[in-house]
């Protein structure tokens, strides 16, 4: 499974492109004054986007650069440039950015939802929060601010919380897979097993070959010690990715315990002892003549011993 930080990559740098998508647009529009010259800016922003989608974020930084340049009083293309530079893994510029598209424009939706993505990238929990809250405030009807707060909440670990924003995302935006993920994630992490597969499970009724979805709702029916549906899901994620190891050593372990948990209990009952025959077993008549053989030759030694004697006797007179 992926790590927080690696899913954040990904993550926010898909539900950033809806915004940066609409970037050229909304550049058209004079920001401050001295607004620049905003059709260069324009131009330079379609590039940058172009250049995102194919994840060249080294030219998505050049293009998104020259924007700012062409109109710096335009606050979105700092947020923008954010983006390229967080997938750069330049995250204190990347800050920097945002917090200048923010003193730009207080309002800057783009430019708080951005810094909340990035704050959460380095564990800034806190300040993550303060930021989704913000984003919330601004577009309260929009999906991705409760999306993003209930990040900031797993990483306070404040469960409850963070399951009552992705279902307000989930509501908000039925079709975004990854707040039934992080819910599910959620529920387990509270033991509550049933919802975390019911979230699985809606994920797969929508994408049936979701891997990561049939690996972790496995896992959970293992945590339950349901090893049946487990070794079903395992099976099935591996038809998809035969190679997967750790999903391969699930398989084995949830094998191995539902063969443990079938298996018959040990009797109570002690093994019957043979029957007794009295004092004319085998072994004691056995052991009845030895007796008698040992007994026979120290007789047979002390009579010939006795009979030397004599013999010696009479010699000597």
């Amino acid at each position: 499974m992926t790590t927080m930080t690696q899913q954040m990559k990904s993550l926010f740098l898909i539900g950033a492109m809806v915004g940066l998508l609409m970037a050229p647009a909304m550049a058209a529009k004079k920001h401050g004054e001295g607004g620049g010259n905003q059709a260069a800016a324009l131009e330079h922003a379609k590039k940058a986007v172009d250049a995102l989608e194919a994840k060249q974020f080294d030219v998505a930084y050049t293009e998104f650069t020259a924007a700012i340049q062409a109109d710096p009083k335009d606050a979105r293309m700092y947020a923008n440039r954010a983006v390229a530079l967080r997938a750069l893994n330049r995250f204190p510029e990347a800050l920097a950015d945002c917090s200048k598209a923010i003193e730009l424009d207080p309002k800057s939706y783009f430019g708080y939802m951005e810094r909340s993505q990035t704050e959460i990238s380095q564990f800034q929990y806190d300040a993550a929060l303060e930021d989704a809250n913000k984003v919330v405030e601004l577009k309260p009807d929009e999906s991705a601010g409760y999306k993003f707060r209930g990040f900031a909440y797993i990483g306070l670990n404040q469960w409850d919380k963070a399951i009552a924003d992705f279902t307000t995302a989930i509501e908000k935006k039925p079709d975004d897979l990854q707040n039934y993920d992080k819910r599910a994630q959620c529920y387990r992490s509270l033991k509550q097993y049933d919802p975390a597969i019911a979230d699985y499970t809606a994920i797969l009724s929508k994408d049936p070959n979701n891997n990561d979805a049939l690996i972790k709702r496995g896992y959970t029916y293992a945590s339950k010690e349901d090893y049946e549906k487990a070794i079903a899901d395992y099976e099935a994620a591996l038809k998809i990715k035969p190679d997967d190891y750790e999903t391969v050593q699930r398989l084995q372990y949830a094998r191995g315990m539902l063969a443990s948990k079938n298996a018959p209990p040990p009797s109570a009952t002690p093994s019957p002892t043979p029957e007794s025959g009295g004092l004319f077993t085998p072994l004691n008549i056995g052991i009845a003549l030895a007796v008698i053989l040992i007994v026979a030759v120290v007789v047979k030694l002390v009579t010939r011993g006795k009979d030397e004697a004599s013999t010696t006797s009479m010699r000597i007179r």
